[in-house]
């Protein structure tokens, strides 16, 4: 018999590789809220090994099909769609999009993952969510999930004013301070049920802690955003419904 070569081993540890399931993310972190209106990160081509890109829309919530649109935030016309608000599936459990950075990971392990982010403080301790995430960002901190919802504050950049011609109601960090605010004149109605989720689902939760998994993105995200990791059958599907 003669000896393997360096060379298939090297090929059989490049196989081993390849097969061997993706690591599952998890651990305890911390949520914040955001609606900034600009392309998600997420949306430009290439930054992970995904089926495409996250959806983006114009200023009229239509379907943007060109990823290389530039974004809204940097005097393109691509903006992220209304439909990336969050929702309650039931009294427990919601679901919904997010700006992600996990300790360990990069864009090209965050874009277009899926979290069960379970709460464990405030009044939505012992609630579940699942989030997709679309979007990173330089200014968040390890193991932070950035939750997109309407009327949570801009942050750092204001799409939203190039978007509907107005900024939306609220301060740039925290956005809106009671559910009337979601009624205000420059709080577009496509975003108005996004809005009422905070106050109504989310019972108004200041960055609630949570501890969290990579989960199998349910049909239901994943229909939205357009956008479905290659690896994403390695992970264990959620365990709350």
């Amino acid at each position: 018999m003669y000896p393997k070569t360096k060379t298939a081993l090297g090929l059989l540890a490049a196989a081993t590789q390849l097969l061997a399931p993706a690591s599952a993310a998890s651990g305890s972190g911390k949520t914040t809220r955001y609606w900034d209106c600009c392309k998600p990160s997420c949306a430009w081509s290439g930054k992970a090994s995904v089926s495409s890109p996250v959806l983006t829309c114009d200023k009229n919530d239509g379907l943007i099909s060109n990823a290389n649109t530039v974004s809204g935030c940097d005097g393109g016309s691509a903006f992220t769609c209304s439909n990336n608000s969050p929702w309650a599936v039931n009294s427990n459990v919601a679901y919904g999009f997010a700006a992600t950075n996990i300790a360990g990971g990069s864009e090209s392990s965050w874009c277009c993952a899926c979290y069960q982010l379970d709460f464990t403080s405030g009044p939505v301790a012992g609630k579940s969510m699942i989030i997709q995430s679309t979007n990173t960002g330089g200014d968040l901190g390890s193991n932070q999930f950035d939750i997109l919802m309407p009327g949570g504050g801009v942050g750092i950049f204001d799409g939203c004013k190039s978007e509907f011609g107005q900024s939306l109601p609220g301060a740039q960090y925290g956005g809106v301070s009671s559910r009337t605010d979601c009624d205000a004149s420059n709080m577009p109605a496509s975003l108005r049920a996004g809005c009422y989720w905070r106050f109504d689902w989310f019972q108004n939760a200041d960055n609630p802690s949570v501890n969290f998994k990579q989960v199998a993105c349910p049909s239901a995200l994943t229909s939205i955003s357009g956008c479905k990791r290659s690896d994403d059958g390695s992970f264990p599907a959620p365990t709350v419904s």
